[in-house]
């Protein structure tokens, strides 16, 4: 029988995180003081994070040590399994080898416990009593829900109102682990009661849950702020994927020709491509890193790079990214967590300096790919995922119209078993595209400041 799945023993979990930048051919933009538009030290971020995550956000180390808590509270879920994904590449009929790590046996489902943890921990160790945070499609907020349970926290999240409303079952579990949910925009802070008095019937953002999540934050004393994408610090956790795809390919035998992951604010995309991007940079690999998109919000493909907001409201300190404008409200699509105005400045980087590529595509295509992935593997994937999967299969479809045997990784962030409203209006011939106009894009970018 051929091997399926290829897996490692709980010591095999990494003992640090993996910090690109050090290695990266090209100095990252630093973050600007709005007033000013001087740089800001690590000062600037006191307000809302401990200070070990600020260290972590700013630091030149090649690799940050793993507490061992954190290692042992990993290993409730890792190392996650790689599989090779036989009978897809047989429904396709491709010479292709399509392996995918799947990140969905985590507690939450999802990848976002591999930094909710770490982040709860320095905060219960610097005395922090509560976490603020916001969700999309709610796995991030499940998952710091979870954290912060595990680390005797309380959590307060700020849930997408259209992600409220679509995924009852996200805020469930939420409150399952302990956390209060509030469906956002809210009349609680000063940046939500200012949505609703423009738009009552907002459908929310991420940008104005991010607002929300800060200013309850820096509104009292015993509370900082949690958040699961974007950030150095964010995507330095993640970076445990890649470090165990790279065992686990070479137990397979194989290495990637290509490397997938869908792209929102940039974590598991930067989880699974950063170890092989230091690959390709430092030991001479040419592996394409693919991020991919949704077309209703185009950060990489269609935004500008330029500095911007990371919040509607504009309380952040500014970054240089793809962004399509902080007050960019992007349709309300099932992938909720891809519902970003902007880009992880580092991945934006990446993709600036040409290390990576970017694709964007509609929902119904990606729901179609989820469904195909759904009936050979057997996995049904979040909306957010089948992004991913959508462009891994026009890889192995593009490889097989080539006659070549090219082996494509992609990273599974996530089960959809929150998410069969959405798979039942797709079933039923229900589920519209969403997506803004040519023209509704352009006059995002182009009312960019600067």
């Amino acid at each position: 029988m051929e091997y399926t799945k290829f897996l490692l023993e709980e010591k095999a979990i990494p003992e640090s995180w993996y910090n690109l930048v050090p290695d990266l051919p090209f100095q990252l933009e630093p973050p600007l003081n709005p007033a000013t538009m001087e740089p800001v030290g690590p000062e600037a971020f006191a307000p809302i994070f401990p200070q070990a995550v600020i260290e972590q956000e700013v630091t030149q180390d090649s690799y940050v040590p793993i507490p061992e808590e954190v290692r042992e509270i990993y290993a409730l879920w890792r190392p996650t399994p790689l599989l090779r994904a036989r009978r897809l590449e047989k429904q396709l009929d491709t010479p292709a080898h399509i392996y995918y790590k799947y990140e969905g046996v985590s507690p939450s489902g999802s990848h976002k416990p591999n930094t909710a943890v770490p982040q709860a921990y320095y905060n219960r160790e610097e005395g922090v009593r509560r976490l603020t945070t916001e969700t999309g499609a709610g796995q991030w907020g499940s998952s710091l829900a979870f954290a912060c349970g595990v680390m005797d926290l309380d959590c307060t999240v700020y849930m997408v109102r259209v992600s409220y409303d679509q995924k009852p079952y996200r805020r469930i579990m939420m409150e399952t682990y302990g956390a209060e949910v509030h469906s956002s925009p809210t009349d609680l802070t000063q940046a939500g009661r200012n949505i609703l008095e423009e738009h009552p019937d907002s459908p929310g953002s991420l940008g104005i849950a991010i607002s929300e999540a800060i200013e309850d934050a820096v509104g009292h004393e015993d509370a900082k702020y949690s958040l699961g994408s974007v950030l150095n610090h964010v995507l330095l956790h993640q970076t445990v994927i890649g470090q165990e795809a790279l065992q686990q390919m070479e137990l397979a035998g194989e290495y990637p020709d290509v490397v997938v992951g869908c792209a929102g604010g940039g974590s598991n995309f930067g989880g699974v491509a950063f170890p092989f991007i230091r690959e390709n940079l430092k030991n001479g690999k040419n592996t394409r890193i693919v991020a991919v998109e949704p077309a209703s919000c185009p950060t990489l493909t269609k935004g500008r790079y330029t500095y911007d907001f990371g919040d509607t409201a504009g309380t952040t300190p500014m970054m240089k990214m793809y962004t399509l404008g902080h007050s960019f409200v992007p349709s309300g699509i099932h992938a909720g967590g891809l519902r970003y105005h902007g880009e992880s400045p580092i991945v934006s980087a990446l993709a600036h300096e040409g290390l990576i590529e970017a694709r964007a595509y509609a929902q119904n295509p990606t729901f179609e790919a989820g469904v195909t992935f759904a009936r050979t593997e057997g996995i049904v994937p979040a909306p957010e995922v089948t992004h991913a999967i959508k462009a891994t299969i026009d890889l192995a479809l593009e490889a097989k119209e080539a006659g070549e045997q090219k082996t494509i990784l992609f990273n599974l962030c996530g089960h959809g078993h929150f998410d069969f409203s959405a798979y039942q209006q797709y079933l039923a011939g229900e589920l519209v595209n969403l997506e803004h106009s040519e023209e509704e894009i352009e006059a995002a970018v182009a009312g960019i400041p600067g």
